[in-house]
């Protein structure tokens, strides 16, 4: 139950007399229907009010919703209260310096420097968005032909009860059915309220009074609440990548091959790509890692490297000036930053390179084998190629991370992790749109585990999230 349904119930508790205990010394609601009737009467002999209304439409038992107190009456609302619509304002007229509030149909909006309505009472919100709500106003304020004036006898009625009653009522119910919903008297009249002893509806809103700051603090914890349950899974993700890029996810296996042997086969593997004409001899050179910038211990089967030595870092291409993309299928898939969701790409709206164009374009590419990272606008988006789009031209917003002897989960799950996309905040460019230059990627430091370790991490991670999933689906209690 959130707040707003408890201060509903509240409400309902205090319009069924549950609220507050009865007084047996209380004048009776029968005597305040009687005081109307008299006070009716004696406008109609001053010619104030038509004989006409005098008449009370009876309320059948079919009408009756609950029951009340004995002390307690039913009383349809057109018989105890009238309406009467605001009057129209000019929008330039409106000023937020003058001395009187203006009320609309959504409570105070600016103010004015006359008023129509020169004593408190409660207007309904009469058109809209708004429409059915009801509001109390200063002593004097102008109220605009967007709401209803609520007209009744302060000796019958306490003003804070019969809010919080018409409010119980969901007048916006009783509206017409059309785009822009309106309430009226129309509809309003023939309701039904419950009407207490004056003195009860007095104790009944000090009750309500008292407890609604309770409510509204309910209400702040709820929102906590809410909000650290709809943060929680995130946070366990991070808290779980956190552990496996640490060796702490998973135990270590003495019968692994360590990632020092794994390293040395990706740098034979590299070398014989330069013989072969594939990579540069640039590609080679490895930057030394400093004591100064490892942030913290790793097994001893583990190796900090640089992404560079373990990936070759290679960028997409933008289609040329002043021409665009086609929805027309050529063939040949372009993904964009914007089909990169949820560490793969979506396949919904894709767009393709023009025949005529794709020749100067259709080595920039990338494969399923590899792991895509956004560098432009968007950064740190991590992910891979579904096997149909295997071979697809790549955007000049992201890069393409090309490797072997490594996996692949692995390697993405390393690089979603806080401890990763820190440096990749750190080294973005942040002058004009951000970016992130292929230098700065091959620049990363990344704790490298046994191969074998790698699988039993993704594994774990794999488990773990599936778990977190059924979290998010089933709700934290």
């Amino acid at each position: 139950m959130n707040a707003q349904q408890l201060k509903n119930a509240i409400i309902q508790e205090a319009i069924t007399g549950r609220l507050v205990p009865q007084d047996p010394n209380d004048e009776p609601a029968s005597v305040l229907l009687d005081k109307i009737r008299k006070e009716k009467a004696k406008l109609v002999k001053e010619g104030k009010l038509k004989k006409k209304d005098l008449i009370e439409t009876p309320i059948s038992k079919e009408e009756i919703p609950f029951e009340i107190p004995e002390s307690w009456e039913w009383c349809k609302l057109g018989n105890v209260i009238r309406l009467k619509s605001g009057e129209c304002i000019k929008i330039r007229s409106l000023k937020n310096n003058s001395e009187y509030p203006i009320f609309g149909g959504n409570g105070i909006n600016g103010s004015y420097d006359s008023y129509n309505v020169e004593a408190e009472t409660l207007i309904i919100g009469r058109v809209g968005f708004y429409c059915g709500s009801v509001h109390k106003t200063s002593s004097k304020a102008w109220v605009t032909d967007n709401a209803l004036i609520v007209t009744y006898n302060k000796a019958i009625f306490n003003i804070d009860y019969l809010q919080y009653a018409l409010t119980g009522l969901n007048l916006r119910s009783t509206s017409n059915s059309t785009a822009q919903p309106v309430v009226s008297g129309k509809g309003i009249y023939p309701l039904i309220i419950p009407l207490p002893p004056l003195a009860e509806q007095h104790r009944i809103v000090a009750k309500i009074e008292e407890l609604l700051p309770k409510v509204e603090e309910y209400g702040k914890a709820q929102e906590a609440l809410d909000k650290l349950n709809a943060e929680l899974p995130e946070r366990l993700k991070k808290s779980i990548l956190q552990e496996a890029i640490t060796g702490k996810l998973v135990p270590q296996d003495p019968n692994d091959e360590p990632a020092s042997v794994l390293l040395d086969k990706i740098r034979k593997e590299k070398a014989k790509l330069v013989k072969e004409g594939k990579l540069k001899k640039k590609d080679l050179i490895e930057t030394p890692i400093s004591k100064d910038e490892i942030p913290f211990e790793i097994p001893e089967s583990w190796e900090w490297v640089r992404l560079g030595t373990i990936t070759t870092v290679l960028g997409g291409k933008r289609i040329p000036a002043g021409r665009k993309l086609t929805q027309d299928n050529t063939g040949h898939i372009y993904i964009r930053v914007s089909d990169m969701k949820e560490e793969t790409v979506s396949i919904d709206n894709l767009l393709y390179v023009p025949k005529d164009i794709f020749p100067s374009i259709s080595r920039y590419i990338i494969n399923k084998e590899d792991v895509y990272i956004t560098v432009a606008g968007t950064i740190g988006k991590i992910g891979k190629i579904p096997s149909e789009l295997d071979g697809a031209n790549l955007t000049e917003n992201a890069d393409r991370l090309v490797f072997s002897n490594i996996c692949q989960d692995w390697l993405i799950k390393s690089l979603q992790s806080a401890v990763i996309q820190s440096q990749i905040a750190e080294v973005t460019t942040k002058v004009g749109q951000p970016k992130l230059a292929i230098l700065r990627i091959q620049n990363l430091i990344i704790p490298l585990p046994p191969l074998a370790e790698q699988h039993r991490i993704v594994a774990k991670i794999e488990e773990l999230l599936t778990k977190i999933d059924k979290l998010k689906t089933k709700g934290i209690e």
